[in-house]
């Protein structure tokens, strides 16, 4: 996708029924993945406490929990209807399993285009910058089946890059509703900036007042501040396309936030700030690291030490 394209993208993806065809569209991909899988006990290696039945599980009791969350449109609580399907049990056999997954999948679905986007429903990102609305969920939902489609793609040893547009819209979305918060960045303030080869990128600014992301901004023809140089320098950059940055950042941002300064550095020494190199994740990051393994991306990190 060029610059020229990316905005459009993004506007169009502000279209709630955009999104729904995404969804479907994703939804079928992951179908597609498990349909041909030569057995839904492999594991998943960007998840590896899971085999591939269990991805397939998750996915179509998570798509029913908020689709009754979304029908429901309370906004204090989950309704008890929507915990209960939580617990319903996938069917073993393949050709069950993807009956009910494609089931579940619809039930979301439904529910997504019954509901006014903008109407409030639960959410779980309440001190964020994500509104609590059945439209921000079907943004969120977008997310979650697009990259454990990719999930099922690596179980296959075929793993394809997110949908430009679908990608785009992570790197935002994963900002504004999982890293922004009120809660004090307990460090020294400064910056994680994030650049999409695509032309955009995106800031996310740590300091007493919490986390908070900035709107994406076209850099097609600006360069980008050099990390640790100038007042308004970053103290980590991270650049690579918009795919590989929303499958990097769902380990490591996390990770880097958690951490701090000091541990940040020791994320970025075996890739030496500012050369390229694939993203090497350490044992502890998580089960999903393996997800990166195969993302190169340039990371810059100069945090200020508290």
């Amino acid at each position: 996708m060029s610059p020229a394209q990316v905005r459009p993208a993004l506007l169009q993806l502000q279209d709630e029924p955009v999104r729904v065809r995404l969804i479907d569209e994703r939804s079928t991909a992951f179908r597609a993945a498990v349909a041909s899988a030569p057995s839904l006990d492999v594991q998943v290696p960007t998840c590896p406490e899971w085999t591939l039945f269990d991805l397939v599980q998750h996915l179509g009791q998570g798509r029913r929990f908020w689709a009754a969350t979304v029908a429901a449109g309370l906004p204090m609580l989950p309704p008890a209807d929507a915990a209960a399907e939580r617990a319903v049990a996938a069917p073993r056999e393949r050709e069950a399993l993807l009956a009910w997954l494609a089931a579940s999948t619809q039930q979301l679905l439904d529910a997504l285009r019954e509901a006014d986007p903008d109407r409030g429903c639960w959410t779980w990102w309440g001190d964020s910058q994500s509104p609590q609305t059945c439209g921000a969920v079907a943004r969120n939902q977008l997310q979650e089946i697009a990259v454990h489609t990719h999930d099922a793609q690596v179980t296959l040893g075929a793993p394809q890059p997110l949908p430009d547009e679908v990608a785009l819209d992570g790197v935002d979305e994963f900002l504004a509703t999982c890293c922004a918060t009120t809660a004090a960045w307990p460090h020294k303030p400064t910056a994680f900036d994030f650049h999409a080869t695509e032309g955009h990128s995106w800031r996310l600014t740590v300091d007493g007042d919490g986390a908070r992301s900035t709107p994406p901004r076209a850099t097609a023809t600006a360069t980008p501040t050099a990390t640790g140089e100038g007042p308004d320098a970053p103290g980590v950059t991270v650049r690579g396309t918009a795919s590989e940055l929303v499958l990097f950042k769902d380990v490591t941002v996390r990770h880097l936030l958690r951490s701090g300064p000091k541990e940040t550095r020791r994320l970025g020494s075996a890739r030496s700030a500012g050369t390229s190199a694939p993203h090497r994740p350490q044992a502890h990051e998580g089960g999903s690291a393996a997800r990166h393994q195969a993302v190169h991306l340039r990371v810059d990190l100069e945090l200020p030490v508290s």
